[in-house]
Parts: structure tokens; sequence; C-alpha cells
């Protein structure tokens, strides 16, 4: 199984496909679970402080015995953590939790709080060779172009929800006078059933010797998503990843296309951020 690949636009390549850690618990079932995929084939690892589980995933990269280089590692700034100084005491912090050496890929979690502060740090972290790319997550309001327009670097990447319910087609269209790139969580919607049943995928799932989840985590691949679907089992790990011995028709990708219907599976006001996600603050 080949993994593809993506350059953003810093120059670097990303794995386009990766782990999801996300609710997984800190200790020895993070660390299994992503020693477990890149074992597998699988090159990149995302995950956040508000994870609480950063140490194990650097473990699982440390005790792999692939050469640090060819794992990328993502992780994400807690609000609580944005500011000038501030954010660069967390990022130091996130340093000695992952115990890696260096961050990959960092991200901005949440739209909230000093988030233009923060960007600040993470530019001087990049000059510094801390972290080789940043971007943002959650970021869909005009805060999005607040970053972006201000920012010296770019954001490489733009994590949000997107499946086929939910493509993403106009915040697409927004991030490409920056060309930054849309990273997918709730690949598969949320596990949702109506999704995954959908007949065009039962179909294709027949023609190629699939299943529905592969050809919706294929479509993301030819759709230039970067996506990280979660699992702790084994062969779920290993199915996930799956997907690179076929590839879906011109004619196929548009049938999929037609299933965007504006559905969300998460949603939540900007008020309802700034409560949710100001006074939380993750543990060291």
């Amino acid at each position: 199984m080949n993994q593809t690949y993506i350059t953003l636009n810093n120059g670097t390549k990303i794995p386009q496909f990766g782990m999801g850690v996300f609710m997984v618990p800190e200790g020895e079932e993070t660390k299994k679970a992503c020693l477990d995929a890149l074992k597998m084939g699988y090159r990149h690892i995302d995950t956040a402080h508000a994870y609480q589980n950063e140490r194990s995933v650097g473990a699982a990269v440390r005790e792999s015995g692939i050469p640090r280089e060819e794992i990328w590692v993502t992780s994400k700034l807690w609000p609580s953590e944005y500011g000038e100084g501030r954010t660069m005491d967390g990022i130091d912090k996130m340093l000695k939790r992952l115990d890696t050496g260096y961050i990959d890929l960092l991200l901005l979690h949440q739209q909230v709080g000093d988030y233009m502060g923060a960007w600040r740090d993470c530019e001087k972290a990049v000059a510094q060779g801390k972290v080789r790319a940043i971007g943002l997550s959650n970021f869909e309001s005009e805060r999005l172009e607040e970053v972006c327009e201000a920012a010296k670097v770019k954001p490489a990447v733009l994590q949000v929800e997107c499946h086929p319910y939910y493509q993403q087609d106009a915040l697409k269209r927004r991030l490409a006078p920056y060309g930054t790139v849309i990273e997918s969580w709730y690949p598969i919607g949320h596990g949702d059933p109506g999704l995954i049943g959908e007949p065009v995928f039962s179909e294709l799932a027949d023609k190629y010797g699939k299943t529905n989840v592969q050809v919706i985590l294929r479509w993301h691949i030819q759709e230039g998503n970067i996506i990280f679907p979660k699992s702790t089992n084994p062969q779920h790990i290993r199915d996930n990843f799956d997907i690179f011995d076929f590839e879906l028709t011109g004619d196929e990708m548009k049938q999929i296309k037609a299933l965007d219907n504006g559905k969300r599976f998460y949603t939540a006001t900007l008020e309802e951020q700034e409560r949710n996600f100001s006074a939380w603050r993750p543990e060291d």
C-alpha cells in the first residue's frame, strides 16, 4: 500500500492519510494504536494538547524504529495558550510532552482568544526550527481571513468538518488565494449510518471489492483532502489504510459530489465557541 503526499504552501510534503487519536486515552491504548498504524505504513499522526495523549504519541514515534523524518506529527494549541509569549511557552511545553525534537504541523485549535498573538508566536517557532508548518483548526468565520491577511507565514492547512454530505467547496474557494489545504475531521460523517449506507457507496464497494467506508476515504484522497480516521482496532486501522489499490472514475466522483447537502454533524455559533473553549485549560 502506497501512501500519498500533498505539497503544502511552504514546500513541505505532508502524508495525506494519517491516524487520529481524538478521545483515545493517554497511555498504552494510544501508544499501541499509533505503533500498530506505523507498522502498517501510516506516516502521519494527528493529536492535540486538548486530547491529553501527546506523550503517548511521542513514545510511539520514538519506539517505532522508523526514522523521525519519515513520520509527520501534527498537534494543536488550546486557546488558553494563545498570546505572544504565552504561545511560545505552550509550544516549548508541547515539545517536551511529545519529545520528538520538532513538530511537523502546529495548529491553533479554535477560533477564540488571542489567536492573532498566538499566530505571531507560531511564525517565530517556524523561524526557530521548532515547527515545520503552521495552520488553523475550526476557523470558518471571518476570523479566517483576518489571520490569513495578517500572516507573514500563510496557514498551510485548515482542519474542519468535511465529508460527502458537507464537502466545503465554498471554504476551499476562500482558501485558494493562500494555498491552504483542507484537513478533514469527521471524514465519514461521525460514522453516520445514513451517509455510510448511501446506495452509491454500496454500489462502488461491490464494484471494487471494498467497504463503503473505504470508498468514502478514497473519495477524500482524490478530492485532495488530508484525512486521519480514528480507530484503536488493528483490523480497522488496516482496513482504513487499504485504499491505495483502486481509483474512482471521474463519473463516480461526480456521483459522490452530488451527495453534498450541507448537513453537518457538529455546529456551534461563534458565541458558543467563546463560552465553551476559553475557560477550560488542558493539563500540562
